[in-house]
């Protein structure tokens, strides 16, 4: 299959609804329930294909997509019609294929309309505390998984400087215990020194989020925010961490252009940080406070996503960037969004 048409699949894939499993079907590994990120809420599987993979939701009742098997072999239709000849399920280690990926506290003091977590079960988190996260990453290695990288995601309880307290006492704990593991982290930093102090306990990558291209609708999503404090602290990391070693995520499909995207994806690539480009996907937890900030959206098509993230590619090129080195967090991952030089 043509890496253009992999792309469209995988894209195609990424923004559909859930995929439905054959009755009494039984997935190779256990489900992921994702507390962060595209997929919260949900239970899913990561479904593997020409050398890219995606994370879906499954259900046994109905969904956009229809898993068939056949003497062994997997494939994929979409509404009764042929989608993908041959897939594989990965496993994953923690919410992510060959990475455990912890979000430390669902809650936030924050309250960003297109995000789930803080709008997710108390419990979701499942009071993780720096022992038990060490512990759980110990049973996968002792369980014959492979852990190539950690990476830790967190609400905002109680303050920025709180948190950041959090994520330097987690990093230190998993860098004595995993000193040969690379750690990704991706807090809330209010500050030039939050950002040092997380390097030096040990973080190899961060991300701090834009959330979006346009200072307007960011106003609207995240009222809360600062637009150039985050550009400003992306600055900063870029001088603590490295030039590549920051990415940021920017949401697009709540009612920007691709000019605007594109913009900041230049804006970002000349401060040396990688963007992410993440397409919108509402779900049950953030249908309504999205609709109350910014309206009904239409949806991110495909098409859009394979230009957006091929233009972004173009532009990485140009300031000497590339994501096919990231070690930790969402593109070493892969299984939410189009990652440029490896799916585009």
């Amino acid at each position: 299959m043509e890496k253009d048409l992999i792309a469209l699949k995988k894209s195609e894939l990424a923004l559909g609804g859930p995929v439905r499993l054959p009755e009494g079907y039984l997935l190779p590994c256990r489900l992921s329930r994702s507390t962060a990120g595209p997929g919260a809420g949900s239970a899913g599987a990561v479904f593997s294909f020409e050398g890219t993979r995606v994370k879906k939701a499954v259900r046994y009742d109905s969904g956009d997509f229809e898993l068939h098997d056949r003497d062994g072999t997997l494939s994929l239709t979409k509404g009764g019609e042929p989608f993908l000849d041959r897939v594989t399920i990965e496993p994953v280690v923690y919410h992510s294929p060959e990475q455990a990926f912890f979000n430390l506290d669902q809650r936030c003091i924050y309250h960003c309309a297109f995000c789930a977590s803080p709008r997710l079960g108390k419990d979701a988190t499942k009071n993780l505390t720096d022992e038990k996260i060490v512990t759980m990453v110990r049973k996968a290695l002792d369980d014959g998984m492979t852990v190539n990288a950690i990476s830790l995601t967190s609400g905002v309880v109680g303050s920025p400087r709180e948190t950041v307290d959090r994520f330097v006492s987690c990093i230190k704990a998993l860098n004595k215990e995993f000193p040969g593991i690379p750690i990704g982290i991706e807090p809330y930093a209010s500050s030039e020194e939050d950002i040092i102090r997380l390097k030096e306990a040990g973080a190899t990558e961060i991300k701090l989020n834009i959330e979006s291209p346009s200072r307007e609708i960011f106003a609207k999503v995240c009222p809360e925010l600062e637009y150039d404090g985050i550009l400003d602290r992306l600055s900063d990391s870029v001088k603590v961490f490295g030039k590549g070693n920051v990415q940021s995520n920017m949401i697009y499909g709540m009612g920007e252009t691709d000019e605007d995207v594109l913009s900041m994806v230049e804006t970002l690539c000349s401060m040396g940080v990688i963007p992410i480009l993440r397409a919108l996907r509402i779900g049950e937890h953030s249908r309504e406070s999205l609709e109350s900030a910014i309206g009904t959206t239409s949806p991110v098509t495909p098409q859009r996503s394979v230009f957006l993230v091929s233009e972004q590619k173009k532009i990485m090129e140009r300031h000497g960037l590339s994501s096919a080195g990231c070690r930790t967090m969402c593109n070493r991952c892969g299984c939410c969004d189009l990652v440029p030089f490896k799916d585009v």
